[in-house]
């Protein structure tokens, strides 16, 4: 799961937070790297791992924090934190 993108994002299709979350990222032009936890089941126990939860979104950012099913105000003052945007 190399990618040069700051974030990855573990989501799925059917999850409303996840859509939210990805619309928000690309309304921002953020660069992100999504893993689809419907395409690649094994990777949601990569998520599992790194939140110790079963709840998704899972979004990892580039100082190796994370948030689960974060809001939209989460999302963006952590993006203002690490100075992308």
């Amino acid at each position: 799961m190399s990618s040069d993108a700051p974030i990855r994002m573990f989501g799925a299709d059917w999850c409303r937070d996840c859509i939210r979350t990805k619309k928000q990222l690309d309304d921002l032009g953020i660069a992100y790297e999504y893993v689809d936890l419907v395409a690649d089941p094994a990777a949601a126990d990569v998520a599992k791992e790194i939140s110790g939860r079963t709840s998704i979104p899972v979004v990892v950012y580039p100082d190796s924090s994370h948030h689960v099913e974060p809001s939209n105000a989460d999302v963006e003052a952590k993006l203002r934190e690490l100075s992308l945007i």
